[in-house]
């Protein structure tokens, strides 16, 4: 490999992976092994300048071409399959690398420091103590929330018999470090077997998920990390908050994180997700979170050892073991048996024995709620503090307290989401035919969209409330789209008191809708059922934005401003007329859908927007990059509420309201420069006919990574009907990635002043968190795997916008941030991609060259079907090596 200052744990890892993927191509297939060897020197050679398009460049690129052309379907097929399982190896190093680094930071931290400077928690909360006293320092911190929304968008092109393998040779990574001997090569013939099973192992899965299996993600995220994670972040505050008194008082930090879900309850469009399903769904989460706790309980149980002598029991714990006997002899005989003199042991192994029946729904013993089942816990927790054993009490039992408060019974809060259309024409269906269809035969849909609501009161009974209480209105417009979801909730049921509580959200994503958003919401607070649910909930009202849409809808520069003004309106309406906001962002990893880091993110909102409470949607392969990791998902959670506190510091949003005050002519001009060149090109006649045939978006929609269709389903004839994340993912796989910048170039270019965007990326968040996503966008770029792209199509005038706009736009965001080169300045990020693309640009020209014989026609079906495979397998390379793509 070329010397690119990556940092050198990371290129001896690859190289050792590189190694071991050679060894077994040769094991394979001598023949392979040399193509293999062959098409990388091409495609190193091919990009050895990134400022560059030399002849000897040039003639590189075009050998790869050759080779890649030559090559038999088979042959082709398993040399991109060693490539994909190399970037799930590079994968692997990137994230030993960010783990061990963070390690070496925080073992290098003073315990005495007055803040850990690893934790930004920690840090947001000490300058917030400064900035505002201690009294509102602790005012904000009880309020904190992160409420991260796991969705099943279809952007993780990862197959789930692959995660597994990843898992493993993840761990023998780390391992190695501390091995040596014959125990080191122990290691290696290990690797060797994973690796081996990684290439024999088909990218693709055989089948669609369902949404029920779709909901193991999130169970294997709750097992492998969040379940012990979230305590330890909780955990970790407490240690420097109170130092040495930490793990013998109550603790200060709350339980601010609070995970949601779509998985098994989006129906927008999706029509695999029913009311049978989001009752499958939240019984798997329901089951699996009780008997999670009925073990930590159990084990906590067990260990406390503490007999009446040392630790007298208080009599409230007394009563609490009286009323145990009186619910079940039987529990309370055996946990009497095993515990003798210690009640404290006792009464917690029936409490786990109850969370037990609690999963079986025995209704003698069972919980009602985690309200009861926590209360039984701080009855245990204040007579061992009351007995002197504080350690016992703030220790173990506070963790098991945490996990309850932070997980409930429920595991994640289920968010149901339909689009507004679906309502209307519901209730028009009932309207006609009757409510139970006395006049006729109601329509399938419509009995569909009562017995979600069924649904949905079925998990508050078993679940509790805050399981399944928000109902998400996709393209809000008007007060009547809340009106109805009301409306048909009371249709769904013959007995008031059968229907659910509803916090019904209304989802602004088109610009217009945004632009408007205030004008709706000030209608939507009128209505009766929405005044009811203020008064109950403190006026808390929750309001969604959506990214993706209106990025698709007016460009990605326009979005984010029209996006950055719609908060900045919302706060101040909010304010005006008493209402405790929650903005839920619609984000995706990719950054047409509003990614990048999440902390710099919410320290670029407008003032008053974020209010104590960061609510987000999580997906693909972010969810597994940010949440995969143990160290590396802690964190993120701290960063991310460290951002959330820090964003209610006065010098933050003094920051936030200046900068966008004193640079709003300038974001009119990009608005409307960036807006009027984007729509020039998606009005161009004919434009979503030749988008389709220069991009894999017909292939994309053949992945099986989802159980949700490209389209809505609501008559999809146009890019109008299209979802964003195949928009985006396609354009991301034709190295284009135009979904992300197209505009900007056309804006900084009709603004013409250098110095005046240089000072806006300078001072101003918003634009400084935007350009510097659209620089690493932009560095995954490449003009000519992009020509081969779009010469599929013949369209030169199309074809001329793009390229020309790509041209201007990376020559003004590299003037503005200063570098040669896209992520110059970014001391490891830039080096690590730039060490991956000639590995990504042999996936790319691959495909795209498959992509012209497919086009082209006249194909046998085993012909088609095997480029169709080929196809598929680049894919999921592709999104592998360059990472959120979705």
């Amino acid at each position: 490999m070329p010397a690119l200052n990556v940092p050198e744990s990371i290129a001896e890892n690859m190289d050792l992976f590189l190694r071991l993927v050679r060894k077994v191509l040769d094991e394979f297939d001598p023949g392979l092994l040399e193509t293999f060897d062959v098409l990388l020197s091409d495609a190193f050679r091919a990009s050895a300048d990134e400022s560059a398009d030399t002849p000897d460049e040039r003639a590189a690129f075009a050998e790869l071409e050759r080779t890649i052309d030559g090559l038999d379907e088979r042959s082709a097929t398993l040399l991109m399959r060693a490539f994909v399982a190399y970037f799930h190896l590079a994968n692997i190093c990137e994230e030993h690398y960010r783990v061990t680094s963070l390690r070496e930071r925080e073992a290098g931290v003073d315990p005495a420091a007055d803040a850990d400077p690893i934790n930004d928690l920690t840090v947001a909360y000490r300058r917030l103590v400064e900035e505002c006293g201690r009294g509102r320092a602790v005012a904000l911190l009880q309020r904190l929330e992160f409420r991260p929304v796991f969705t099943a968008h279809p952007t993780e092109a990862r197959r789930k018999a692959v995660e597994g393998k990843i898992r493993r040779i993840s761990e023998l990574l780390e391992e190695r470090c501390r091995l040596a001997g014959t125990a080191l090569a122990e290691n290696e013939r290990r690797l060797l077997q994973e690796i081996d099973a990684l290439l024999r192992t088909s990218p693709i899965a055989h089948k669609k998920p369902t949404p029920v299996e779709e909901a193991d993600t999130i169970v294997d995220i709750f097992d492998n990390t969040l379940f012990d994670m979230v305590p330890d972040v909780y955990r970790r505050f407490d240690d420097w908050e109170l130092g040495e008194r930490a793990g013998t008082v109550p603790p200060v930090c709350p339980a601010f994180f609070h995970p949601g879900s779509w998985i098994g309850s989006d129906r927008d469009g999706n029509p695999n997700v029913t009311a049978r399903v989001s009752r499958a769904v939240a019984e798997k989460f329901r089951v699996h979170v009780l008997e999670r706790l009925a073990d930590a309980t159990q084990a906590c149980g067990r260990n406390l050892t503490l007999d009446a002598v040392s630790t007298p029991p208080s009599d409230a714990l007394v009563n609490l073991w009286s009323h145990q006997v009186e619910m079940s002899e039987e529990l309370t005989a055996r946990a009497l048996g095993i515990s003798a003199s210690e009640l404290h042991r006792a009464a917690m192994l029936v409490i786990a024995e109850r969370l037990r029946a609690t999963v079986a729904r025995t209704a003698d013993v069972m919980y009602r709620c985690a309200d009861d089942y926590v209360a039984d816990l701080r009855v245990v927790q204040d007579s061992l503090a009351r007995a002197g054993a504080v350690r016992a009490a703030y220790g173990p039992l506070q963790r098991l307290v945490w996990q309850a408060q932070t997980f409930g019974f429920h595991l994640v809060e289920m968010e149901f989401r339909q689009h507004s259309l679906v309502h209307a024409r519901a209730l028009e269906d009932i309207r006609e035919h009757g409510r139970w269809g006395e006049r006729g035969e109601l329509a399938p849909m419509t009995r569909e969209v009562l017995d979600t609501f069924r649904a949905i009161s079925q998990i508050q009974r078993k679940n509790g409330v805050d399981a399944a209480r928000r109902y998400i209105i996709s393209f809000t417009r008007s007060a009547e789209d809340v009106a109805n979801v009301y409306e048909l909730a009371h249709l769904a049921f013959a007995h008031e008191a059968d229907v659910p509580v509803l916090d019904v959200i209304p989802l602004f994503e088109q610009a217009a809708d945004l632009e408007h958003a205030t004008e709706t919401l000030g209608q939507i607070v009128r209505l009766p059922e929405v005044q009811r649910r203020l008064a109950q909930t403190g006026r808390r009202l929750e309001v969604m934005l959506g990214y993706s849409d209106s990025s698709k809808d007016v460009g990605p520069t326009a979005a984010t401003l029209v996006l950055h003004a719609a908060q900045a309106s919302i706060a101040r309406w909010a304010e005006e007329n008493d209402i405790d906001l929650v903005l839920m962002h619609g984000r995706g990893g990719a950054v047409g859908r509003g990614g990048g880091p999440a902390n710099r993110a919410v320290l670029s909102q407008p003032a008053g927007s974020v209010n104590g409470c960061f609510k987000l949607t999580e997906q693909g392969e972010v969810i597994f990059a940010r949440y995969g990791n143990p160290t590396l998902a802690r964190r993120h959670v701290e960063s991310v509420a460290g951002a959330t506190l820090l964003s209610s510091a006065p010098s933050v949003e003094l920051l936030n309201t200046e900068t966008t005050e004193k640079y709003a002519a300038l974001a009119a001009e990009l608005d409307a420069a960036s807006r009027e060149r984007y729509l020039d090109l998606l009005h161009t006649e004919g434009f979503a006919t030749w988008f389709s045939t220069v991009t894999p978006l017909a292939e994309v929609g053949l992945m099986p990574i989802g159980s949700r269709p490209a389209k809505r389903g609501l008559g999809a004839t146009s890019l109008d009907d299209l979802r964003a994340i195949p928009w985006i993912f396609s354009w991301s796989q034709a190295r284009v990635n135009l979904a992300a910048w197209y505009g900007l170039g056309t804006a900084c270019e009709r603004v013409g002043d250098l110095g005046r965007l240089r000072a806006a990326y300078a001072e101003w968040p918003l634009f400084t968190t935007f350009v510097d996503n659209v620089e690493m966008s932009l560095s995954k770029v490449d003009e000519r795997i992009a020509r081969l792209y779009l010469a599929l199509a013949d369209r030169d005038d199309l074809a001329r916008k793009v390229l020309e706009e790509m041209e201007l736009t990376r020559r003004w965001v590299l003037a503005i941030v200063g570098d040669e080169w896209p992520l110059q300045h970014r001391r490891v990020l830039g080096p690590v991609i730039r060490m991956r693309l000639p590995f990504v640009n042999v996936l790319s020209v691959t495909q795209a060259l498959a992509l012209r014989r497919l086009r082209a026609g006249d194909l046998e079906p085993e012909e088609r079907d095997a480029l169709t495979y080929l196809i598929l397998c680049t894919v999921s390379g592709v999104a592998a090596g360059l990472q959120n793509t979705g």
